[in-house]
């Protein structure tokens, strides 16, 4: 059975209050959803730029934005924008996954981000079975071997150990920045595919933290973090004595992956607090003092009419992830207080509207 080794040292413990504090003055921040939606595209973008640069992608991020809003293509370079495509569409599923309020992915999740990633973005029904052979990780440079992961037939296995663990963690409530760094190396431990598994690696990193409430609406990218030095991001993932997986790196001792890993998470959430802090006195200059008389759920709703007048009960309890009755509470206590107002009183379809004072806040062009 799976059982990864490691101590939270003091170091560890620091990081882990940094994320808690950056994490919490982002929540606090007056951001509007087009601001919102505006660092969340950026996010995205550098994301999927920097993880397939760390496997040798040659875009430049200009570049790899221009694949993505099909504005340019790059006919000797097909390779690269199929996986800047499929990178950026696994993101999709990544948060179509985190919808979803689940305790932890399953296998077949798993495999369908792999299928995306490495299908240039198309979905493919059947997820990606796993590698069928050895495969070793060589050095490009001096041709020697870095990594040769475990044989084939077990990585079956493995990967049910490994889903299992994920979720048993969970119930004992280990930190969640530490659950998604251990999927992170375990998966790239495991190394289930022939090609493909640094970058789902990451992508199931960054889904375990959405799933455990550390998504930041999308706002990071801890690959730009990976990639900005990339010899310390390789030398904290290569654990163990040997670089046979059989010879010592299943049992190696990972506290210094899962440093380096909140590190990155502390210093990544730190850059958001301060982008969104400088974007938000700028952009809501104007509009900060009816901001600051919302608390966080209420400045969240705001998304919701973005793209629409009214909203009702239930579309509240989806997106807060909250009871169908909860969220009935949630709505009359904002009529009572003025921050919506009943547009259609039916019982069965009340709908809402978003009160006229608030209404510029939700930047809609239409309202």
């Amino acid at each position: 059975m799976f059982r990864p080794v490691f101590t939270i040292s003091n170091a560890l413990a620091n990081r882990l209050m940094k994320i808690e504090a950056a994490k919490q003055a982002i929540a606090e921040l007056p951001i509007t959803p087009k601001l919102l939606a505006s660092l969340r595209a950026t996010a995205r973008l550098q994301s999927t730029h920097y993880s397939t640069m760390i496997e040798g992608n040659r875009l430049t991020l200009q570049e790899a934005k221009q694949v993505i809003e099909k504005t340019n293509s790059f006919p000797a370079r097909q390779r690269d924008e199929k996986e800047v495509l499929g990178y950026y569409r696994a993101l999709d599923e990544v948060e179509k996954l985190a919808s979803r309020n689940l305790s932890v992915p399953s296998e077949k999740d798993i495999q369908t981000i792999h299928a995306i990633v490495m299908n240039g973005g198309k979905i493919k029904n059947k997820p990606t079975p796993y590698r069928d052979g050895q495969n070793v990780i060589k050095d490009s440079r001096s041709g020697g071997i870095v990594y040769m992961p475990p044989e084939a037939k077990d990585v079956p296995k493995l990967m049910r150990e490994f889903v299992k663990w994920l979720d048993d963690s969970g119930k004992k409530e280990l930190p969640c920045p530490l659950r998604a760094a251990i999927a992170h190396y375990q998966f790239a431990t495991i190394h289930p595919y022939y090609d493909g598994n640094g970058r789902t690696s990451r992508l199931l990193a960054t889904l375990m933290l959405h799933l455990g409430g550390y998504g930041l609406k999308g706002l990071y990218s801890l690959e730009e973090y990976y990639a900005n030095d990339l010899p310390a991001y390789y030398h904290a993932i290569a654990i163990g004595p040997s670089h046979n997986y059989y010879m010592g790196r299943a049992e190696a001792d990972i506290s210094g992956w899962l440093e380096y890993f909140c590190a990155g998470m502390a210093h990544s959430f730190e850059n958001v607090r301060r982008q969104a802090a400088r974007s938000a006195a700028v952009s809501s200059k104007d509009k900060s003092k009816e901001l600051r008389l919302l608390d966080t759920r209420q400045r969240r709703v705001l998304e919701l009419f973005q793209d629409r007048l009214l909203i009702t009960a239930p579309q509240v309890g989806v997106f807060l992830g909250v009871q169908p009755r909860t969220a009935s509470l949630i709505c009359s206590k904002w009529v009572e207080c003025g921050f919506l107002t009943v547009a259609d009183p039916a019982n069965k379809s009340r709908k809402y509207a978003l009160a006229k004072k608030f209404r510029n806040l939700a930047e809609n062009k239409e309202v």
